[in-house]
C-alpha cells in the first residue's frame, strides 16, 4: 500500500471552521454558517456573542440542527472506512439497560437498511428504556438519527409485512417516538415533519389506533395532539375518514375503556375541536350523546374525566348547533346539572359555564324547565355561596335573575333541605 492509500480527502464544508475536525453533530447559527456543537456551544459559553467566521453580531444564539450536512457526511464516513465490526449482541431480554445498551441498540437500528431489519425484541428493550424515566427518554431524543429513524419507518410502513408482526412493530415505535418527541430539543421540527409527511393519515397509525394495546394508542393520540398546532392541522385530522367515530367510541362507557385511554381521547377530542367545523362534524356523530352516557355513568367515572367530558361539552356549546343540541337533549342538561355539584371545582366551573351558555346566552325555555324540575336553582345558589370564582359567580348570579331569584330569596329554597346548605359544590 502506497503512502498516499493511507491518506483521505475530506471535503472542506464537512469540517468545523472552528476545530478543523468533521463535524459530528452540525448546527447552523443565525448568519448561516454551520459549526460543530461543541466547538459553536464552547466559543458562545465563553460571553462571545457573534459568529466566528463572519464576526457578525449574532441576533439569535439559537443552534438549529443541520440534518441535511450530517445525513451527507455519515453517508461519506461509510464510504470511506472499512466495515464496522458487527454491533455487539444485545443484552438479555429481561435485564435494564444501560444507556450504552440502549445507544448501541439505537444505532443499530439508524444503519439498517429497511425496516424488515428491525428486531421487536430491540425495539422493546427501547420503549421499556424510555418508560423507565424522563432523562432515559432525554438521551434517546440527542441521539443523531433516531427520532427521524422513527419518524421515516412510521411514515413508511411495510405493507408486505404480516399486519401482526407490523402491528407489534409500529405499536413500539409509536410508543419510543411519543416518549422522544416530549424531550426532544428539536420538538417543533419534528411536529413539522410529522404533519407534513401525513403522518395522521397513515396506515399504521390508524392499526396502532385501531388495534393497538393501551399504551400504544394513548402514545398515538398524544403525538397527534402535538401534530394538531394549527387550524389547518386539526381540521385535516379531524377529517380523516373514520377518525372521529373512533374516538367517540372510546368514551363510550359500554365499551368499559381503561380511564387513561378515556382521559387521552378526550384530551384529543378537546384539542382538535377548535374549529367550528370539527365541532359540527362531533354533533353529527353523536357526540351529545356519547358525553351523556359518560357523565351519566354509574359507577362515577375518575374526576379528569368529568372535567373533561364537561370542558368538551362547553367547547361544542360554543356554537349556535351545539346549543341547539345539548337544549333538546333533556337527559344530557340534567347529567351536567348533576356534575355541577360535589365533583371539582374545575368540573363546577365547566358545567356552569354551560348552563350559563344554554339558558341565559341562547335564551331557551327547554333547558330551563330541565334546571327547575332537577331543583337547579338551589343548587346554584349553593355554588353561589360558596368560594367559586369570579367568573363562576357572575354567571350563577345571571341565571338566578333569569328565574327570578337572587341568593337572598328564601322561597327559592322551599323543596331544598337547609340543614344540607353548608355543602360545598366540590
Amino acid at each position: 500500500m502506497g503512502r498516499d492509500e493511507l491518506y483521505i480527502t475530506v471535503p472542506s464544508f464537512f469540517r468545523c471552521p472552528i476545530s478543523l475536525d468533521v463535524m459530528t453533530s452540525p448546527v447552523s447559527l443565525s448568519t448561516g454558517v454551520t459549526y460543530d456543537r461543541s466547538s459553536i456551544q464552547r466559543w458562545l459559553d465563553t460571553g462571545n456573542n457573534t459568529c466566528p467566521a463572519t464576526m457578525q453580531v449574532l441576533s439569535s444564539t439559537d443552534l438549529v440542527p443541520n440534518l441535511n450536512l450530517q445525513r451527507l457526511i455519515r453517508i461519506w464516513s461509510d464510504s470511506s472506512r472499512p466495515s464496522a465490526p458487527p454491533p455487539p449482541p444485545p443484552p438479555p431480554a429481561d435485564s435494564p439497560l444501560s444507556s450504552d445498551d440502549a445507544l448501541a441498540l439505537a444505532n443499530s437500528l439508524i444503519s439498517a437498511s429497511s425496516s424488515s431489519d428491525l428486531v421487536p425484541s430491540s425495539l422493546s428493550k427501547l420503549a421499556r428504556f424510555a418508560a423507565e424515566s424522563d432523562d432515559n427518554c432525554i438521551f434517546l431524543a440527542k441521539i443523531d438519527g433516531f427520532a427521524e429513524l422513527l419518524l421515516n419507518l412510521m411514515t413508511c410502513a411495510d405493507d408486505d409485512e404480516p399486519e401482526e408482526k407490523n402491528l407489534k412493530t409500529m405499536e413500539l415505535m409509536f410508543r419510543i417516538y411519543e416518549s422522544v418527541l416530549a424531550k426532544s430539543e428539536d420538538r417543533q421540527n419534528l411536529i413539522n415533519s410529522a404533519f407534513d409527511r401525513n403522518l395522521h393519515r397513515r396506515s399504521s397509525l390508524q392499526l396502532v389506533i385501531e388495534r393497538g394495546k393501551i399504551e400504544s394508542k394513548i402514545s398515538s393520540l398524544k403525538i397527534l395532539e402535538s401534530v394538531a398546532i394549527t387550524e389547518e392541522s386539526k381540521l385535516v385530522i379531524a377529517e380523516t375518514e373514520g377518525f372521529l367515530r373512533r374516538l367517540l367510541k372510546f368514551v363510550s362507557p359500554a365499551e368499559e375503556a381503561e380511564v387513561n385511554l378515556i382521559d387521552s381521547t378526550l384530551s384529543c377530542l378537546i384539542h382538535l375541536a377548535g374549529p367550528k367545523r370539527v365541532r359540527t362534524r362531533l354533533l353529527h356523530l353523536g357526540a351529545i350523546k356519547s358525553l351523556s352516557d359518560l357523565l351519566a355513568a354509574s359507577p362515577s367515572p375518575a374526576v379528569s374525566v368529568i372535567e373533561k367530558a364537561l370542558k368538551l361539552l362547553e367547547t361544542v356549546s360554543s356554537c349556535r348547533e351545539g346549543r341547539e343540541a345539548l337544549s333538546g337533549d333533556d337527559r344530557c342538561v340534567e347529567a351536567v346539572l348533576q356534575r355541577a355539584f360535589k365533583v371539582s371545582a374545575v368540573a363546577t366551573e365547566h358545567a356552569v359555564a354551560i348552563l350559563w351558555s344554554l339558558c341565559y346566552a341562547a335564551g331557551d325555555e327547554r333547558p330551563r324547565a330541565v334546571v327547575r324540575r332537577c331543583n337547579g336553582v338551589a343548587r346554584l345558589l349553593v355554588v353561589m355561596q360558596s368560594g367559586c370564582s369570579p367568573a363562576v359567580r357572575r354567571m350563577c348570579g345571571e341565571l338566578l335573575r333569569i328565574f327570578r331569584v337572587s341568593s337572598q330569596s328564601q322561597p327559592c329554597l322551599s323543596n331544598y333541605e337547609t340543614k344540607t346548605t353548608h355543602i360545598m359544590p366540590f
